[in-house]
């Protein structure tokens, strides 16, 4: 394991109420929809809750890898986490309301116990380094939240 990794954080705004972003968003599936990098999520069992594990197929131009996840946080119109098996990052989406009855939300890839040591070494040889993949994935969290922005609008 490697304890030396950076989280990453994206933010935007909607007019929505968290109870509306969260009826989008809390359903795992829907990933691939706005993700640049998730072609696919299987939820087992099809139901996204505490507890529940996916799996996601992800591509990055040529690239396409797996990756197995499990639902960590599950709090109703409030916060959805889940954490990678494979390079131990945990990904969130938190809702905040806002004075106005919109929401924030807040997109982090955290990392409470460094990335694997495994996922360092496929990122450093097939990704150009851990500094290029976090700026690819502040990028993806960037396009990500205005896909959802875009979708909560239509």
């Amino acid at each position: 394991m490697n304890a030396e990794a950076t989280a990453l954080e994206a933010s935007i705004e909607v007019p929505n109420p968290p109870a509306e972003v969260w009826a989008l968003i809390s359903d795992i599936r829907r990933m691939s929809r706005w993700s640049p990098q998730v072609v696919k999520s299987f939820v087992k069992g099809g139901v996204s809750r505490k507890g529940a594990k996916f799996f996601n197929i992800n591509r990055d131009g040529i690239k396409v890898w797996p990756t197995q996840a499990q639902v960590v946080d599950f709090e109703p119109d409030e916060r959805l986490a889940f954490k990678v098996k494979e390079n131990y990052t945990v990904w969130s989406l938190n809702l905040s309301p806002t004075a106005s009855g919109g929401t924030l939300i807040t997109q982090r890839r955290e990392t409470p116990k460094g990335i694997s040591s495994l996922s360092h070494k496929l990122t450093d040889r097939f990704f150009g380094g851990q500094e290029n993949f976090n700026e690819v994935l502040q990028a993806g969290m960037e396009q990500t939240l205005e896909r959802i922005k875009a979708d909560l609008a239509s």
